[in-house]
């Protein structure tokens, strides 16, 4: 008991500690800090100065440096030279701007690669890459993840106790690979022999009995063919942990490197691509914090309304925020569209006004700072007609770098209103919402759909966005998050568990809170194998209901679920529900052969309660229709925004945006004092108040 204490205390004095870190770093009162990517490298020396003193004029905090320099910090091996980039610190510093250095890892320089052509990430195909663009070497390299540190070495005992620089940031966007070079293939053996220890144990977990799949030893294995029809699943699935974790590592060797060296006040993060699926956001334990990139108008986010696309999709920041923040103490976003980029499949400008939107909905959700790619627009390179702060004459600002000037000004006006200690409204707080996440369960399922009209992210956005509609402030949480913070918590197919979540989930409904499951829940365990065992009968006891059968509609016959008088669509994945005496049925199957069987039940457990939907409609308008219902039968109030209105609450402030094609009325709480915008909200545009003191 006493040792358990001491562990308690220890765990709680480091949280406390961190937690004071993170207030250095980033103080309360600062609210946010502004920030562009600078690339000295790419201009000429003379017009160094000019660019980072006007960058300091229009309200910026800090740059951003050496990114993708690799080449001139090394021009050869061995032999470094930061003279040049000395020059361009000391030039910030000189007009007040901070600075986070970046480590080049995305871009070794060609005598590397030519001299170690083996660094090269191999395809499945057996292609590979080659020089001359970015991140194609493999964090599966032996030599590339030993020769990178040197670089990063140098870099870090350079800058180690400069002033002038705040933090790091490791790699660029890094991401995962499915390299099939000979060192990954070696690496991939001794991550499963650690695994698994003995080749049996192997055998087991990989079902390997079926189709004759077994294995004498560890050497026999290759990294699975994932485009081959058939190729085992495990394998599959170990393979995709395997490079994870390999981005994951590559990027705490990188920070313990750095931390040898830098100094106390200097931070360290990475920026990721809000990949949801890729297994390694979050996996990399040596950042003081994460932060993401996001892009908005690039063709593919068509928005609401016809003119959408020059919005964005109201939900692709809002998720990109409840994801990153429950990862870290703080959060950021280091790379936010600043105007019309070049690689999408259709460039169109954005809407006036939306640049600024962006910052704010990045802002609202908690953010401590925000940076933009880039601030000079590029002359020549891949990245050709890609828009920055100021234009191609280097002076002119664009129209996105007028929008991140306004809203310095308006984060400026903020922090004289900002009071210390200011809570976010009770009725906001009572609706907060966890939505449990594994991205196993996502490639489990993605790689044996059993059906064409499955989408596993889009079935958890049939969640996420009526929560959001309903004012819900949201966090993505995982298996280890204390669940006793959220009055409800969403577990949208949480197809592979164990009997330690399940035990823990009905722990949290027995304390009083609210859970909702969803269909092909609990059907595998965390190896991916069924239950020996009626389907997904381990949680039966939880949800207060049997599950004889699922069933797969063909996607151009749909049938329909009834509820409260109304019919919803549905063709994807449905269980077939029988409840408990105990248990209501809150909507029904219509139109086959088990029509008038559960679809969706409802439980009371001890103080708590359990929902389950048991299918997955077609445009989501049941699974809002249950959480509506739901949340109003348990006493917590919800709002009602139209899709595009997106409202958030921090630091004693509330932010609406609107990302509909129609002005929105904002029904203000009592006593609310308006700082920016007005209660009647444009298309892109923002109302910020505070709230009653």
């Amino acid at each position: 008991m006493k040792q358990i204490a001491q562990s308690l205390l220890a765990l709680l004095f480091a949280c406390l500690t961190a937690q004071a870190q993170i207030e250095k770093y980033f103080p309360a009162s600062q609210l946010s800090t502004v920030g562009a990517y600078y690339y000295p490298e790419h201009w000429n020396e003379s017009q160094w100065e000019r660019d980072l003193k006007q960058m300091a004029e229009m309200g910026f905090e800090f740059t951003h440096f050496a990114e993708f320099a690799w080449a001139q910090l090394e021009p050869e091996e061995g032999k470094y030279d930061f003279a040049w980039l000395d020059k361009a610190v000391n030039l910030a510093a000189k007009y007040n701007l901070k600075v986070i250095m970046c480590t080049s890892t995305a871009t070794p320089p060609v005598w590397l690669v030519r001299k170690h052509p083996e660094v090269r990430c191999k395809n499945e195909d057996g292609t590979t890459y080659d020089h001359g663009a970015r991140q194609h070497a493999s964090f599966s390299s032996n030599f590339f993840r030993r020769y990178s540190l040197k670089m990063v070495e140098e870099l870090a005992k350079h800058y180690a106790n400069n002033p002038t620089i705040i933090g790091w940031q490791l790699d660029n966007e890094p991401r995962v690979f499915f390299d099939y070079n000979d060192d990954a293939q070696q690496r991939f053996r001794d991550w499963l022999k650690n695994k698994y220890q003995t080749i049996s144990a192997l055998n087991d977990a990989w079902g390997n009995a079926f189709w004759s799949g077994i294995y004498s030893s560890f050497d026999q294995i290759n990294i699975p063919k994932h485009h081959q029809w058939g190729m085992n699943l495990n394998q599959r699935l170990d393979h995709y942990r395997f490079a994870a974790e390999e981005t994951a590592s590559f990027l705490d060797e990188q920070a313990k490197k750095v931390r040898e060296f830098a100094g106390k006040g200097q931070w360290i993060t990475s920026n990721y691509i809000p990949d949801y699926t890729s297994g390694y956001i979050g996996a990399s334990h040596q950042l003081d914090f994460v932060t993401y990139t996001r892009y908005m108008v690039y063709g593919d986010y068509n928005g609401v309304g016809p003119k959408g696309y020059r919005v964005g999709d109201p939900d692709r920041i809002a998720m990109a925020n409840d994801f990153f923040r429950p990862l870290s103490p703080v959060y950021g976003v280091m790379e936010l569209q600043p105007g019309q980029v070049n690689w999408g499949s259709v460039n169109s400008q954005p809407l006036p006004g939306s640049v600024r939107m962006w910052l704010w909905h990045v802002f609202a959700g908690g953010s401590k700072l925000e940076c933009t790619y880039r601030y000079r627009a590029p002359l020549y390179g891949y990245e050709q007609y890609h828009y920055g702060i100021v234009g191609p004459d280097g002076i002119t600002p664009t129209p996105g770098g007028l929008e991140f000037q306004q809203f310095i000004k308006e984060i400026n006006l903020l922090r004289k209103n900002y009071t210390a200690g200011a809570d976010v409204p009770a009725n906001y707080k009572a609706r907060k919402t966890g939505i449990l996440f594994n991205v196993e369960n996502v490639w489990g399922m993605d790689m044996n759909k059993q059906t064409s009209a499955w989408n596993s992210l889009d079935h958890f956005m049939k969640y996420y966005r009526p929560l959001k509609q309903m004012g819900a402030p949201v966090d993505f949480i995982r298996d280890t998050t204390d669940f006793s913070k959220y009055p409800v918590i969403i577990a949208p197919a949480y197809q592979q568990i164990d009997q330690t979540l399940i035990d823990k989930l009905s722990d949290y409904v027995k304390n009083g809170g609210n859970l909702v499951m969803s269909c092909r829940s609990g059907y595998k365990d965390r190896e991916m194998h069924l239950w020996e065992a009626p389907f997904a009968q381990p949680i039966w006891s939880l949800i207060g209901a049997e599950i004889p059968f699922y069933d797969l509609p063909n996607p151009q016959a749909p049938d329909h679920i009834a509820m409260d008088g109304k019919n919803f669509p549905w063709a994807s994945w449905g269980d077939i529900l029988k409840p408990a005496t105990e248990t209501e049925c809150w909507a029904t199957y219509q139109g086959d052969y088990y029509a008038g069987n559960a679809a969706v039940t409802f439980r009371k457990l001890y103080k708590g309660t359990v929902t389950y939907i048991g299918a997955d409609t077609r445009n989501g308008d049941l699974e809002k229709n249950v959480l509506a219902k739901l949340y109003k039968k348990i006493n917590i109030p919800v709002e009602n925004y139209p899709y595009g209105i997106q409202v958030e609450y921090r630091d004693g402030f509330g932010i609406a945006m609107n990302y509909s094609d129609k002005d929105f009325d904002m029904p203000l709480p009592p006593g609310a004092r308006i700082l920016i915008g007005e209660k009647k909200i444009k298309t892109a545009g923002v109302l910020v108040w505070k709230i009653n003191e």
